[in-house]
């Protein structure tokens, strides 16, 4: 009888052995996914080192899917766990009053890199890297003068004087419009290129030039009713520099175009022709943000990271342009007049204002 108790017990014991060691067997949880409801970045394309590095991202207000520049962002991001496994995530910022906190949940949660997307956050930008010496930032669109954080900036002006020329020569009523997210200094840079190129090839367009700033990157109804207001004044061509708030310029511009009216706008940031059709968009005034944020983060994967470092792209570094799709509305003819524009802006044979 003893035998046979002493051999149950030790298959029970045998068994609570097996049913252990499966319950703890190691498995791989690692979260490519956004928390918090924000749309996931793609599963990890490698395993290894790379695959444990985690980069956040703080949107300037628009939303990641403005179509425009935080969505340039967010893309390159998802790009980057695609081909090295990093873990991404954004986090929306609705105002000026989310900047500071978003920054720092990212750094509560051990991020390897936060990026910081606007000129807007280069005060929360300033403050949070202060406050966390050891922590790695990256900004577009603004400098902050820190060991700690790598600042990347556009000449928005070089690649808005080549919009403008293309305006100037094609505009068929001589008014031409700029709407505007908020009146800062990045997007002031676009509207004084802009200008600065009608008037190289168009004075009395320049002249006449109708200027509208919004006061928000948020609002498509806002900048809809902006354009509705230059269209109805004469304007035909619209370059908007306004985030998602374009996006009502663009609806306005088809809604103008299905009635039969020839009016135009010049998109932003991406070639908007992708998103709203070459039907309404003239041409668009790319900036290179997918490239910048993809370069800065891949350079933390890769080691070579620098903090502390500027880096302002133009025309040289093809940091700014206009895309490949512009050859649909724009003639062979003014294409040739922008390169031509462009490469003495290369030389420093022209130099834009930025005001």
């Amino acid at each position: 009888m003893k035998k046979q108790v002493g051999l149950m017990l030790m298959i029970i014991l045998a068994l609570t052995f097996v049913l252990s060691a499966c319950g703890s067997k190691s498995h791989d949880n690692t979260n490519n996914s956004n928390k918090g409801g924000n749309e996931g970045a793609a599963s990890p394309g490698t395993s290894g080192a790379t695959s444990k590095l985690k980069i956040g991202m703080a949107t300037d207000v628009g939303g990641v899917n403005d179509k425009s520049f935080n969505q340039s962002a967010w893309e390159a991001l998802k790009k980057v766990t695609a081909d090295t496994g990093a873990e991404t995530k954004y986090l929306e910022s609705k105002g000026d009053a989310d900047m500071e906190p978003n920054l720092k949940a990212f750094v509560s949660e051990k991020y390897d890199l936060t990026w910081g997307i606007g000129f807007l956050f280069t005060d929360a930008m300033t403050k949070v890297a202060t406050e966390n010496p050891n922590s790695k930032f990256a900004l577009i669109d603004a400098e902050v003068d820190l060991p700690n954080v790598e600042s990347v900036s556009f000449a928005e002006n070089e690649g808005s004087f080549l919009v403008g020329v293309v305006a100037g020569l094609m505009t068929k009523t001589n008014k031409i419009g700029f709407v505007g997210g908020m009146e800062i200094p990045v997007i002031k840079k676009f509207e004084a290129g802009f200008k600065a190129g009608v008037e190289a090839v168009n004075p009395e367009a320049a002249k006449s030039m109708k200027i509208n700033y919004v006061g928000d990157f948020s609002k498509p109804d806002l900048g809809k009713q902006a354009a509705a207001t230059m269209y109805d004044a004469g304007v035909d061509i619209i370059f908007h520099a306004s985030g998602a708030s374009g996006n009502g310029v663009f609806n306005e511009a088809k809604s103008r175009k299905d009635a039969g009216k020839d009016v135009w706008v010049i998109g932003v940031d991406k070639d908007q022709s992708l998103e709203f059709g070459d039907e309404i968009t003239l041409t668009s005034m790319m900036k290179g943000v997918e490239t910048a944020v993809y370069k800065v983060s891949t350079d933390l994967i890769n080691g070579t990271w620098q903090g502390g470092k500027v880096v302002t792209l133009g025309l040289k570094d093809n940091g700014v342009g206009l895309p490949e799709t512009s050859t649909k509305n724009v003639p062979a003819d003014v294409l040739a007049k922008v390169e031509e524009y462009k490469q003495k802006i290369i030389s420093g044979e022209i130099t834009v204002p930025v005001k």
